[in-house]
């Protein structure tokens, strides 16, 4: 049985590990609003993003594009990868990273090339560790990113692709859906698919616009930003996603603290009073012996 002075270091130990616990939960959920007001400021953005485009790509032909124009056969898939740079986040990084595993193993079940472009430490590491082909990585960003993260991003998976580096790119992120609930979330982003941007518009009634000088001219400026546009969302989802993942982990680990802390309280006032019910009777022993 330990000691009482054992137990008593050890409450003092988990009381140190609960102030950390609950200073990372505070930490974690003012990012988290912060996160929160800008993925609800840009999503309005890109809603009109994905309506005014899923009008201009009903009505031209999938040749009118390069990034429209689906290949014959596929053999190089590109992994876009999105976690955090750090942990403590339960298990939001390990979801995401085994998402994007299993689509990168089901492509090559198919015969098909899989190259990884890893955002966030987590990612690479892991990537490289399963010994997966890792085209591209930014770590350390994760915190303080902006837009020009996600063109560093799009410039370059969509020269892969129409250099013809890759025949197809998909992105797994973590989908915000609320501070519990955290999804790993894989979307196809190249090529891009006629068919979803529609879908956008559909219901209601459709607005009808003239474009100068053409759609086509329209749609070379267009399509890049609507790749970079959807890896910018998919950037905020994942920030916002971490920091929800890290608070309700912090919150968890405090009141874990709090059941410790309540154990070993009961197991050190149980020491302490055998301790002291020894004591007694080695007293009221002596006292015996004596008038023997």
């Amino acid at each position: 049985m330990p000691s009482l002075k054992d137990v008593k270091n050890k409450i003092a130990s988990v009381q140190k590990t609960k102030q950390i616990t609950k200073a990372m939960n505070m930490v974690a959920s003012a990012k988290l609003r912060k996160a929160q007001t800008r993925i609800e400021r840009f999503r309005p953005y890109a809603e009109k993003f994905y309506e005014l485009l899923g009008d201009m790509a009903g009505g031209v032909e999938s040749a009118a594009h390069p990034l429209l124009e689906k290949r014959e056969e596929v053999n190089t898939v590109g992994i876009v990868l999105m976690t955090s740079d750090r942990g403590l986040c339960g298990a939001f990084n390990t979801n995401l990273i085994q998402a994007g595993v299993n689509l990168a193993r089901e492509k090559q079940a198919q015969g098909k090339t899989v190259r990884f472009y890893c955002v966030g430490k987590k990612a690479r590491n892991q990537i490289r560790k399963r010994g997966f082909e890792l085209a591209m990585e930014r770590i350390d960003i994760m915190d303080s990113f902006d837009f020009t993260l996600a063109n560093e991003l799009g410039m370059e998976v969509i020269r892969a692709y129409v250099d013809g580096d890759v025949d197809e790119v998909h992105m797994v992120y973590g989908k915000f859906v609320s501070v519990v609930r955290q999804e790993a979330t894989g979307l196809q982003i190249l090529p891009v698919a006629r068919e979803d941007v529609e879908e956008q518009e559909s219901g209601g009634a459709q607005a009808q616009y003239m474009y100068e000088p053409s759609v086509e001219g329209i749609l070379n400026e267009l399509l890049p930003r609507f790749i970079k546009v959807q890896i910018y969302r998919g950037l905020l989802e994942t920030s916002a996603s971490e920091h929800a993942a890290r608070m309700s982990a912090m919150d968890n680990a405090s009141n874990n603290c709090d059941e410790m802390i309540s154990n070993l309280t009961l197991q050190y006032n149980k020491a302490r009073q055998a301790a002291i019910t020894a004591e007694l009777l080695d007293i009221v022993g002596g006292a015996e012996a004596l008038k023997g």
